[in-house]
């Protein structure tokens, strides 16, 4: 399937990508042609990351065909399509005689969440001298997003905005494809973000540590970013592992 990539405005929204230039509506769509039936499962797989990353599906949550055609205004067919992109994205998971459900990360799927976060963020943060202007911008964005959710004391939408925050650090490289497969790294870490019983706890703590990244960043000081960045992801490595290992012997039990 041809996948194209495109992004809403930081100005409105996060900066989250979704596929075949799709926002998040979920009208009703006709599901004739092949063309047609693209861009529709296209859209119906958009708007599933999107709950994902809002924080409106939690791991574990049943996702059954009827439902969702019914939601979207689709064939049943095209939400399985949809469901199976899922899977490949590592958001779902599909189980013989079970149905498709919302995904539970494990240790390991955090540790190499973060080894891949190491590498592309510290670089897009190192290189940003030649980031273009809107791309900063978005950066500030993010973390006045999250600023506020935290004045607000809107815990999940402080979850999202961090969230923004980093995918903005990522789309400094200027690279459609870095910044795609990134969306799909963030919206499974939203899967752990989800396994929390305190969030707030957990997301009051990220916030200023973004402010003091951005501040480096916006005033040149690269190594310094880079620097605070590098500490930020090992200490949110070793928490986020934490609360999902704790959340996979509860599942035990």
């Amino acid at each position: 399937m041809a996948l194209r990539v495109t992004v809403i405005s930081c100005q409105n929204r996060s900066p989250i990508w979704y596929g075949a230039g799709v926002a998040l509506q979920a009208t009703s769509t006709t599901d004739t042609g092949a063309h047609a039936g693209t861009a529709t499962v296209d859209r119906v797989v958009a708007a599933l990351r999107h709950d994902v990353v809002e924080g409106r599906l939690a791991p574990g949550a049943p996702l059954r065909d009827q439902q969702l055609a019914d939601r979207f205004g689709v064939s049943r067919n095209t939400t399985r399509d949809a469901l199976r992109l899922l899977v490949a994205e590592g958001l779902v998971v599909s189980r013989l005689h079970a149905g498709s459900a919302v995904r539970r990360l494990q240790p390991e799927d955090v540790r190499d969440i973060y080894t891949a976060r190491h590498v592309v963020e510290c670089s897009a943060v190192q290189s940003s001298a030649l980031a273009r202007e809107e791309r900063l911008n978005c950066v500030e964005a993010a973390v006045c997003r999250g600023e506020q959710a935290v004045k607000r004391r809107q815990w999940t939408d402080a979850g999202t905005a961090s969230l923004a925050f980093h995918q903005a650090l990522v789309d400094l490289a200027d690279s459609p494809r870095l910044s795609a497969f990134f969306a799909t790294i963030f919206a499974q870490l939203r899967l752990a973000f989800a396994e929390m019983d305190d969030e707030e706890t957990f997301q009051a703590s990220w916030i200023p540590r973004d402010r003091q990244i951005a501040e480096h960043l916006l005033s040149g000081r690269r190594d310094a970013a880079v620097a605070e960045l590098q500490r930020y992801l090992d200490d949110s490595e070793a928490m986020v592992i934490d609360v999902v290992r704790s959340a996979h012997r509860r599942s035990l039990c």
